[in-house]
């Protein structure tokens, strides 16, 4: 080969790109946990921004909260309306993450499809709806503790259990599972959508460690919670477990719908052919079905008080 031949192979090397040599990729920088983040007023229907004050951490907290068409008229002065809390998927916690989901719940209750509720969106806090106090961030505690009295008080809820459901995907999908079993005495309809059981099947079983930075307390989980609430299934839960059949987490809630059968824990089940883990595409699917699970608990609740 002459030297002339060399010279032009090797330029054209140089355009050919190499399929196994992958350029490192920016790692994607999280923005700093905050209780209270910005949103944009009037993006989406009936959703607006609050804050409440948590006196337990001395902090200001945000909220979003969707009204349901007619709350604001005169005539739905005196009517009081069931409430969905949402926990958002992802760490560290944001209240305005999964508030896109509201567009599908507005547009549900304005074809009649289902009766109108109210939603709010949580902030799960610092790591997303766990108590953690290593971190001053009891992300439960403020949930239960505190928004739901402040939601009861400002807004004409249903302020008892047959008024009131949680939802949640992902992270809020775990902190479904472990707030509807700790605190079967405030829902009435829980829906836990791609949670990821196998790693809180792993700190059920390492004593609380998820990982080297996060440890959690004994039992803080949501197999050893549902083992706990099996023993006494009172009052008893209404639960949809919803999962994509493309989702990451889809196998490991098989497994862990096969471990509530054997504890003697009813539920109902979601599978979602051919949906990744993303809630926004779940709903877009089969949220209606989710949205009417909480409508009929809703309606069967308010008959039996």
């Amino acid at each position: 080969m002459t030297k002339k031949m060399s010279v032009g192979l090797a330029s054209l090397l140089f355009l050919i790109p190499i399929a196994s040599a992958q350029l490192p990729q920016p790692r994607k920088i999280q923005p700093p946990f905050r209780w209270v983040n910005p949103f944009s007023e009037g993006k989406y229907p009936g959703v607006k921004h609050a804050t409440f004050r948590s006196l337990s951490m001395d902090v200001d907290v945000g909220y979003c909260i969707y009204l349901p068409p007619g709350y604001e008229e005169l005539q739905n002065e005196d009517r009081r309306y069931p409430v969905v809390y949402y926990l958002h998927g992802g760490r560290p916690g944001n209240e305005t993450k999964s508030v896109a989901l509201s567009t599908f719940v507005d547009e549900a209750i304005r074809a009649g499809k289902v009766s109108p509720a109210i939603y709010v969106f949580v902030n799960g806090g610092q790591v997303s709806h766990y108590n953690y106090p290593e971190k001053k961030s009891m992300g439960e505690d403020v949930f239960i503790k505190e928004l739901i009295p402040h939601v009861d008080k400002i807004y004409r809820t249903i302020a008892h259990r047959a008024g009131r459901a949680v939802e949640g995907f992902s992270q809020g999908g775990r902190g479904t599972t472990r707030i509807m079993f700790k605190h079967p005495h405030l829902f009435c309809s829980a829906a836990p959508g791609g949670a990821g059981h196998a790693t809180e099947k792993l700190v059920s079983q390492n004593d609380g460690r998820e990982s080297d930075a996060l440890k959690f307390a004994p039992g803080y989980n949501t197999y050893d919670l549902a083992r706990k609430y099996a023993e006494n299934q009172k009052p008893p839960l209404r639960i949809l477990i919803f999962v994509g059949t493309k989702g990451f987490n889809y196998e490991n809630n098989l497994e862990y719908m096969d471990f509530l059968k054997t504890l003697g824990i009813p539920f109902e089940r979601l599978i979602v052919p051919d949906a990744p883990h993303s809630a926004k595409i779940i709903y877009a699917k089969a949220g209606l079905e989710i949205m009417k699970f909480h409508a009929h608990n809703f309606a069967a609740a308010a008959k039996r008080e």
